[in-house]
């Protein structure tokens, strides 16, 4: 918690910042608090003041665990909080990856932004978004309003990731 009172929580987050708490599914140096993004029952309602999510929401299953999640985000931010959320952009990647036809190491490369990287049990993607999807989801978990950023400059984090010169991830910040 800041000194002035502000719970900014960094759902996901590896990166000690200033002034925002960590929670993440896996134990590290930085992590505040160890748990499922989707489960913030130890917050109470409209006790937290920021939330940032880079590249966390694609791991969650789109019928179920992702919409809950993001009431979940809903109900611990307060009145005229915001989410700042940045998954891989479907649109971006998958032109990316039709434009690398015949370049099998770069299509495999995008690949592994479309699906996750896999490299342990967590690194698993269930759900391919764009902004028109997320926004959706967004509306139906009851945010007032949705908007399209380029960049949060906040974490050097996969919210700046570029391939081929372009920025892949979808960048939102979404409103209570």
């Amino acid at each position: 918690m800041r000194a002035d009172g502000a719970l900014r929580l960094h759902l996901g987050g590896e990166e000690p910042h200033a002034g925002w708490q960590i929670l993440n599914v896996q134990p590290g140096p930085g992590v505040d608090y160890v748990g499922d993004c989707a489960d913030l029952g130890r917050f109470g309602d409209e006790s937290v003041d920021d939330i940032y999510a880079s590249h966390v929401l694609e791991h969650l299953g789109y019928a179920q665990k992702l919409p809950n999640a993001l009431r979940e985000w809903r109900r611990v931010l307060k009145k005229g909080g915001r989410a700042r959320i940045s998954v891989p952009d479907l649109d971006v990647l998958s032109r990316l990856f039709l434009d690398a036809a015949g370049r099998t190491h770069d299509r495999i490369m995008i690949m592994r932004m479309m699906f996750g990287g896999q490299v342990d049990e967590h690194d698993f993607h269930y759900v391919g978004l764009s902004f028109d999807i997320l926004a959706s989801l967004l509306g139906d978990a009851g945010f007032s309003h949705v908007e399209r950023v380029a960049e949060f400059g906040l974490f050097k984090d996969t919210s700046a990731a570029r391939m081929f010169g372009e920025i892949i991830s979808l960048n939102v910040v979404a409103y209570k």
